[in-house]
């Protein structure tokens, strides 16, 4: 058992989970625009779901408002009616190949809302982090039971991995208290 891969293994899974964490963060309307409120919507164009990053420019000219350039007209009505059917909320104002998406003051009820989802998002994070511990923690004691490595080398391993779970399990609090205070703020 090559300890080395253990720990390569641990810290590249639960990066990928805090990546994911982070996407799923973004996706979350704070009352400020943002270009990455739009990146789970998907658009029935050129015979596939296609994202709309790929479809369009997309800015944030103001700071309530999102402007998205749609490159083809022939796709603008699809685009207007995937932004319509996203279930953010948002009211597309189009012109041409223009669209407008002016975003409401979020009320302190929504507020609270989104702060549960936060949270929930941050909770799949941990359990993610706990399986990949828990997969890890399972090769350790099947390397011990096949005597590939010593008891006293299983403890080492589980402890040292235990820091990366930990430290990762930290950064998840931390990314929501921010998100939270993020949602929160007027």
């Amino acid at each position: 058992m090559e300890y080395q891969a253990l720990q390569t293994e641990a810290s590249t899974k639960t990066a990928a989970t805090i990546e994911v964490l982070k996407t799923n963060f973004a996706g979350l309307r704070t009352g400020r625009a943002s270009v990455t409120l739009l990146d789970p919507i998907r658009v029935e164009a050129y015979g596939g779901m296609m994202p709309l990053s790929q479809l369009a420019n997309i800015s944030t000219p103001e700071a309530q408002t999102i402007s998205i350039s749609v490159w083809d007209m022939d796709v603008v009505s699809k685009v207007e009616k995937a932004i319509l059917e996203s279930k953010l909320g948002l009211n597309p104002q189009t012109s041409g190949t223009s669209i407008r998406l002016n975003l409401p003051p979020l009320t302190e009820e929504r507020r609270k809302e989104l702060t549960k989802v936060a949270g929930t998002y941050a909770e799949d994070a941990k359990i993610a982090i706990r399986n990949i511990r828990q997969e890890l923690f399972q090769k350790i004691k099947k390397a011990e039971e096949d005597k590939q490595i010593s008891e006293d080398d299983k403890h080492r391993f589980q402890e040292d991995l235990q820091k990366i779970f930990d430290a990762k399990t930290a950064e998840v609090g931390t990314l929501l208290t921010g998100k939270e205070k993020d949602i929160m703020s007027i």
